[in-house]
């Protein structure tokens, strides 16, 4: 058995709101390691992609667990990758890593500048020499920021992942590939993408209302969230958590 704990969208901002928040999560899942793998992020760590939200970043994300992070289109490449992952780069933050006998293809969908998504060429090209050079018995999770489909709700819907019909090939070509997670959408969620589950993270910061819970898109008051992705014997199940702050 394999298990991921899976959170998104922390938005370190300074405040003690969203820090609790955050500390709160990660304190969950660091007291309970011994039962998981590893610690995916994917995206929006910070929420104006400053330095100082780096850095407070920085002081807070300790875990005993293998960290795997990449981009959202709240983050800034540079200072994310300078202080969290020791190597500035103004390029996709991509990352190939093996934990135990599972891959991890963590890829960058943010567009610098912009709030939708989208998994640029020379992205998709590395996914592919990545893929084409494992053994094709290994189980391999792919993830990234950004949905690559609607999920019914009109303003995430809007921001999502484009171009994503050119990922469908990798799964026909890797059908070792287990399933695509992701965050962006403040949600807890799962569906289907390239006949694959596709499993949206909970939001950290705060949760996005559907069309028919209120006229706000922002709820502040509901809990932070975990996915804890359980794989075995060939099978996903997702469970989610509600965390007290």
């Amino acid at each position: 058995m394999f298990v991921v704990a899976h959170i998104s969208d922390l938005h370190f901002n300074g405040t003690r709101f969203n820090r609790n928040r955050i500390q709160s999560t990660l304190s969950y899942v660091n007291a309970r390691a011994a039962g998981i793998d590893v610690l995916l992020i994917t995206g929006d760590l910070a929420d104006e992609g400053t330095p100082s939200e780096y850095q407070e970043a920085y002081g807070v994300l300790e875990s005993p667990l293998p960290m795997l992070i990449t981009a959202g289109n709240h983050d800034v490449r540079e200072p994310l990758s300078s202080t969290l992952l020791g190597a500035e780069t103004s390029g996709p933050i991509n990352q190939a890593r093996k934990v135990g006998d599972v891959l991890f293809l963590v890829v960058d969908s943010s567009i610098p500048g912009r709030n939708d998504g989208h998994i640029d060429d020379e992205t998709l090209a590395w996914m592919s020499e990545r893929l084409a050079a494992e053994d094709p018995q290994t189980p391999v999770f792919v993830a990234f920021h950004h949905p690559p489909v609607d999920l019914h709700m009109p303003f995430m819907d809007s921001i999502r992942q484009t171009g994503e019909e050119r990922l469908v090939p990798l799964v026909e070509t890797h059908p070792n590939i287990v399933a695509f997670l992701c965050g962006h959408a403040h949600t807890p969620a799962v569906t289907q993408f390239a006949d694959r589950p596709l499993c949206v993270a909970p939001g950290v910061a705060s949760t996005l209302n559907l069309p028919f819970e209120g006229r706000d898109v922002i709820n502040r008051g509901q809990p932070p969230g975990i996915a804890f992705h359980v794989y075995d014997q060939g099978r996903l199940v997702t469970h989610f958590r509600s965390v007290m702050f």
